[in-house]
């Protein structure tokens, strides 16, 4: 082709045609720098889609994940739900003195050593930050939902904490009075007091708040996992 344009304007200066040359002349620099462009236009096409399949792995990825969180924090709702169930009806039989049922509380008593833990150490969020690949997502709405999910993880870790130090206090009081091994209340009075019973209250009132933010959680995945599906039906 470049042999082809050098005969071109050989016979175009060879006839003295200097108007004729430079109007090839510009037409030849004109075809080249179209030529130029289709390349750089074919090279970009290219990056761009390298980069479009790297960001649709990771919103398989990150689809994957919260998935997966989904099924846990489920999970943790149910066990959350039952126990509190349970607490609601130990202070109903300590506010009523009902010691009718006193193998009940004694089981239920025991289970004030019980709680829900998600602990998330680590998102889909911080795995994108850490490995720099959040450039790759282009939707802004994901990343700041994602932010959003990561900041309701940490406050659902500080709860968890929290109830488990919650525990810690309250085991000593719970080892007088009941007998852990054969589940058998062995101080009928302590467990009856009313500052046995705020125990069980404030366990309640923890769980309520866990209760709430769980679903916090998964109202927050609910609505990512709708925009990744929408970004897997238009790019996928």
């Amino acid at each position: 082709m470049i042999k082809f344009f050098r005969n071109i304007r050989r016979t175009v200066l060879s006839e003295g045609h200097t108007v004729r040359y430079l109007k090839y002349a510009i037409g030849e620099i004109i075809l080249v720098v179209i030529g130029i462009l289709i390349a750089l236009s074919i090279n970009n096409w290219n990056q761009n889609r390298v980069v479009q399949r790297e960001e649709i792995k990771y919103y398989k990825h990150i689809r994957r994940q919260l998935i997966e969180d989904t099924h846990v924090i489920k999970q943790n709702v149910d066990f959350n739900q039952f126990y509190y169930n349970q607490y609601q009806y130990a202070i109903e039989l300590i506010e009523n003195e009902d010691r009718s049922h006193l193998d009940s509380l004694a089981r239920i008593t025991v289970n004030l050593l019980e709680y829900s833990d998600f602990h998330q150490e680590t998102n889909a969020y911080q795995a994108l930050v850490n490995s720099g690949e959040i450039k790759i997502i282009n939707n802004q709405e994901i990343i700041e939902r994602l932010q959003r999910l990561e900041e309701i993880y940490i406050y659902i870790n500080r709860l968890e904490n929290g109830h488990f130090e919650i525990i810690k206090m309250i085991y000593p009081e719970l080892n007088r009075i009941i007998r852990l091994h054969s589940v058998k209340i062995e101080n009928e009075d302590l467990l009856f007091n009313y500052e046995f019973q705020n125990h069980f209250i404030i366990a309640s009132e923890i769980m309520i708040e866990k209760d709430e933010i769980y679903n916090k959680a998964l109202d927050e995945i609910n609505a990512i996992l709708e925009l990744i599906d929408q970004e897997l039906v238009e790019n996928g």
